[in-house]
Formats: structure tokens, C-alpha cells, sequence
């Protein structure tokens, strides 16, 4: 357990990196936090900080930027979330209360508003994106070279698309795929599709079909289509690039990879508890978000889980306003996945 000054250092550290992304000396430390101790003292309980775990020296001159472990001591027992001014507040509130006649418009513009007021990257989970599983899939022929695919969820979701038939497809077979399909896919959910079909879909059509690799090909593109079905809405994906930790290229398109892999974002949150719920770093369990962090606030009702609303941003993120902002809006989010849930989202 850290003393009481231990704490204070600490959380000057974090809340003066968090605004500045520059490491703190002891010089700063003191001036800021008005503390009765001298640069010396402070100097001696940052070098301690910095042995059991709670800060890191980037560079033999530098300052001390906190560790993950620090963040979550700071997120766990020092952050103070930020109060929200009356007036912002009723007016997300008169946002997010908005009738819309499309659930999935509520879905995108609730995204978007949380990603302009926080300043980070948000997502939106519905129900459907946990709930929804394959009821029946249809592959109706049109021309030689065009089909529509018809795919109907147990919540009475129905979506269809025009497809292409590529080259080396044997029309024939396509009756006997179609019922292939629908008897090793049925009740899976929609988001676990595609690895799905890897796994118990492609020795059955390597047995009984030809041109394997063709149909393979084709499911797979057959099966992407559904992005509407997933319920995964992404907010202020760009807004990753305004902060200084994702300058890097190769950071950048590993962490936007994931974030377009919506299997995985799901993946990711199903164990999501009630409430609010802060992940840092290696805490999400996901090579490209090593240096991010995730809050997310998740609604559940006797062990269903509803949806998650997701803030992903930097390790070095404003936890204080962030969950002072769900803190302040977690009735309204709760209303709306309620919502969601009863339209059949």
C-alpha cells in the first residue's frame, strides 16, 4: 500500500502526463502539486515509485511517466471523475433521448456523440451483436453470373444483397451448398460466421463438393456482406492520430486492422461486466491496443448482456472525464439499450 504522499506524487505524475505527454521531474511535481516537501524528497519518492512498479524512466535524463501499473493504481483508488457543467449535460441528455425511427441511425449518431464530447474513438455494441444467430440463409440465382443472398436472424432481422457469382462456381451445386449451409450454420451467431466456416464448413464441401478453393473464396465474400447485422458502430476512428503515441505507421495500421475485425471487437467484450469498466494496456488482452486503453459501460439483465458502449483512447487517456461522463449518462445509455432491445435490434 502506498502512503499517503506516495499517492499524491502518483497522481500528479498521471493527471500532469495525461495533459502534457512529457515526462515529470520532481521539480514539476512540486511546483504543481504546492506540497510542503522538498525537489530532493520528492526525488527520492519518485525513485521508489519507480521500484515497486509504479512509474518508468523512458530515457537516463528524463522525467517518470506512469506504468500501467500506476494507471490502474491511479484509476482504482486516486481518479476523481470530472463533474460535467449542467448545460452539457442536459443537452446530451436531450441527444441521446432522441426517437429515431432506425435503431441502427440512434446507434451511429450515440457513437458519434460521445466520440466528439470525449475526444477519442467510441463504439456501440448492440444486442444484436451478441444475440443475433443464423435462422436460414438463402442463395436465390438471378443470372448466370448474379444471385441475391437472403439472410434471416432468430431476432427477425432480414437483410439481403446482390452478389457476383465468380468464374469456377458449379451452379448445379448451389442448392446443395445452400442447405450445407444452413444445416452446420444454424443458431450460430452471426459474428462467429466466417470462423465458423473455416472449421466445420470447408472439410464438407472439400467431400462433397468441387472446385473447393472457388466455393471457399466465395462463402467468404458470401458471408461479409452482413456488416449491418454485426451492430458494431465505430466513431472518430481518425482521432487516434492526434495523439503522440500513434505517430508510428506500423502502430497505427495494426490497431485500425483490429478495429475493422469486428468478430474480434465482439470477441473481446462478451465477458464485459455491468457497469463501467476500465482496461489498460495488456489488460485488453490484444497485441495492437497494448497502448491504449478501453472504458466501456455495458448494460446486463440477469446475466444477458444488452450491449457495451466502448471510449478506446490512449494509455495516457482522461480517465476522469471519460467516466465522469458515463457515470453522469449511464440512466440514459441504460434507456437506450432498452430501446434497442425491445425494437429488435
Amino acid at each position: 500500500m502506498l502512503t499517503e504522499r506516495q499517492q499524491q506524487i502518483l497522481q500528479i505524475v498521471v493527471e500532469h502526463y495525461i495533459s502534457e505527454a512529457e515526462p515529470v521531474g520532481s521539480r514539476m511535481v512540486s511546483k504543481r502539486g504546492g506540497m510542503p516537501y522538498s525537489p530532493a524528497t520528492i526525488r527520492n519518492e519518485m525513485a521508489d515509485l519507480e521500484e515497486m512498479g509504479y512509474l518508468e524512466q523512458p530515457h537516463t535524463s528524463a522525467g517518470r511517466i506512469p506504468s500501467e501499473k500506476g494507471y490502474r493504481y491511479y484509476v482504482d483508488r486516486l481518479v476523481q471523475p470530472t463533474p460535467i457543467s449542467w448545460q452539457k449535460v442536459r443537452e446530451l441528455k436531450q441527444l441521446l433521448s432522441e426517437k429515431m425511427v432506425h435503431t441502427e441511425q440512434s446507434m451511429q449518431q450515440t457513437a458519434e456523440i460521445l466520440s466528439n464530447v470525449t475526444n477519442y474513438t467510441t463504439f456501440v455494441l448492440g444486442p444484436e451483436a451478441y444475440h443475433a444467430s443464423l435462422k436460414s440463409l438463402q442463395l436465390i440465382p438471378i443470372t448466370d453470373e448474379t444471385a441475391v443472398v437472403i439472410i434471416v436472424t432468430n431476432t427477425g432481422h432480414v437483410e439481403h444483397h446482390k452478389i457476383t457469382i465468380p468464374d469456377g462456381i458449379p451452379r448445379n451445386e448451389m442448392e446443395r451448398l445452400v442447405n450445407l449451409l444452413n444445416a452446420k450454420l444454424y443458431q450460430v451467431p452471426l459474428v462467429q460466421l466466417k470462423s465458423r466456416l473455416r472449421q466445420e464448413i470447408a472439410d464438407e464441401i472439400r467431400r462433397h463438393l468441387t472446385a473447393y478453393e472457388a466455393w471457399m473464396n466465395f462463402l467468404e465474400s458470401l458471408l461479409a456482406v452482413r456488416k449491418s447485422a454485426e451492430r458494431v458502430y465505430l466513431s472518430g476512428t481518425a482521432k487516434i492520430l492526434s495523439h503522440p503515441e500513434f505517430q508510428d505507421v506500423n502502430k497505427v495500421r495494426a490497431l485500425f486492422e483490429w478495429l475493422e475485425n469486428q468478430e474480434a471487437l465482439v470477441s473481446l467484450l462478451e465477458d464485459s461486466r455491468a457497469g463501467i469498466q476500465v482496461h489498460i494496456g495488456q489488460e485488453n488482452k490484444v497485441e495492437a491496443m497494448n497502448e491504449c486503453s478501453l472504458i466501456t459501460f455495458s448494460h446486463i439483465v440477469n446475466g444477458t448482456l444488452f450491449g457495451t458502449i466502448g471510449i478506446l483512447g490512449p494509455t495516457r487517456m482522461h480517465y476522469n472525464k471519460v467516466i465522469g461522463l458515463l457515470t453522469t449518462l449511464s440512466g440514459d445509455l441504460t434507456n437506450l439499450f432498452q430501446r434497442w432491445y425491445q425494437a429488435g435490434a
